[in-house]
């Protein structure tokens, strides 16, 4: 029997330009992780204060993803694409008042806004790419469009290496700190200046990939009608409730992303503390580990040909608790916790659309809810990175991967479990 394909010609263009959608939202997460590094020196801030950027940002998933879910089950996927396309670009734009009014907090707020945006995106798309063909060949379909987001990815660390990071002065807290209230004013607006000019540019492409979305048809699949024949939505919850493969794949979501930011956010800071460079320098490192995510999971999408995706998250998992371990216990030792650091990504980059498309597996039209759910987990980068920040200035950057080693190990946990029952994975 001929095996199905991974994407269909009916489906070709409507899954070409939902791909495209992996790739924005890339550049809005991995922009968002530099901002860290850039905000701890532009205000002289410390890891837990700056780890609040990634509060308000993977925050905005867990606020949003479930009314996300509602809408595009009342209406449809497009609908939810335009909707999260308004208001990525919206909270990009926004970095323009924040500037002039050289306030952190509204930083924050458009960055909840951008976040939210980003949100929908996910949870419209990713379901949307599941039902584009045969279940058979879904969890390789969203890996496709999966490795278009390290893509983003990248593009976002470049931009921020060359447009943000660039602009940073030398000075660091303690000269700051000596500088009159004017030199630090005419210093803190040139940095922010640059930080809110590359997102407001991104923030008008928005707008033209919204206007876009907004000519292009975007075919229904089976999975994606918009009056569902079960429309209670507390019905679908009671049966995801009830399904452990589901629900213990939602939790290993939320320690997944958990460990996925906490990795990136302080990258560039462990890379200037072993290594004795600056922010750009720190970036470069970061580029590295991203590349190396995007180059892997293509490799990986290509091993799921010959290896079931749960065997293969049992591998990653227990490769990266011990990468994570290496760089706790090789602090001072200056390139080879970096380069364990960057080995970490390479094994991650399996692991969020394989436990998504692990978890969604068979439950049909459920999987609208089912996908926010999934996009809640995301919580995981809002909670679990501030804890990363606690230990690292209570403590030190390397130690503080020990969070990550065990949110690894929860993912381990849940690859194991579903080997195990692999006869419904």
């Amino acid at each position: 029997m001929k095996k199905p394909a991974v994407v269909s010609k009916q489906f070709l263009l409507p899954f070409v330009l939902v791909t495209s959608l992996f790739f924005f939202w890339g550049i809005a997460n991995n922009m968002t992780d530099t901002l860290l590094a850039a905000f701890k020196r532009i205000m002289s801030m410390t890891d837990t204060q700056t780890s609040l950027i990634q509060f308000s940002f993977y925050g905005a998933y867990a606020v949003l993803a479930l009314p996300a879910a509602l809408f595009i089950k009342r209406y449809s996927y497009k609908s939810g694409i335009v909707l999260g396309l308004f208001m990525y670009a919206l909270g990009a734009i926004l970095f323009f008042p924040a500037s002039k009014a050289a306030s952190y907090t509204f930083y924050l707020g458009a960055i909840f806004i951008l976040a939210g945006g980003c949100s929908i995106l996910e949870t419209t798309a990713n379901p949307y790419i599941l039902s584009m063909g045969a279940p058979e060949t879904a969890t390789r379909r969203l890996n496709v469009a999966q490795a278009f987001n390290p893509l983003g990815s990248i593009s976002g660390i470049l931009l921020s290496t060359f447009f943000i990071q660039a602009e940073l002065n030398s000075a660091d807290a303690t000269a700051r700190a000596a500088m009159s209230e004017a030199q630090l004013e005419a210093i803190q607006a040139h940095e922010l200046g640059a930080v809110t000019g590359t997102y407001m540019t991104l923030g008008f492409v928005l707008l033209a990939v919204l206007v876009v979305m907004l000519l292009s048809h975007m075919p229904k699949t089976d999975k994606a009608s918009i009056a569902d024949e079960n429309p209670k939505s507390g019905s679908t919850i009671r049966r995801l409730a009830s399904n452990k493969r589901y629900w213990m794949g939602v939790v290993a979501q939320f320690f997944y992303v958990g460990a996925q930011i906490g990795v990136w956010s302080f990258t560039i800071r462990l890379a200037m503390s072993e290594l004795g460079i600056r922010e750009q320098a720190g970036s470069v490192i970061y580029l590295i580990s991203i590349i190396g995510f995007s180059a892997s999971r293509f490799v990986f999408t290509w091993l799921m040909k010959y290896f079931r995706p749960s065997r293969l998250l049992v591998v990653a998992a227990i490769a990266d608790i011990v990468l994570s371990l290496v760089v706790v216990l090789t602090q001072g030792m200056g390139w080879l916790p970096v380069c364990a650091l960057i080995a970490i990504s390479l094994f991650m980059s399996l692991m969020f659309p394989t436990i998504y498309g692990i978890a969604l597996d068979g439950i049909g039209d459920d999987a609208k809810i089912g996908a926010s759910g999934l996009i809640m987990a995301i919580l995981g980068g809002a909670l679990l990175t501030p804890l990363q920040a606690v230990i690292s200035d209570a403590t030190s950057i390397n130690t503080s991967y020990l969070v990550p080693a065990f949110c690894f190990l929860v993912v381990l946990l849940y690859g194991l479990y579903v080997e195990k029952h692999r006869s419904v994975a």
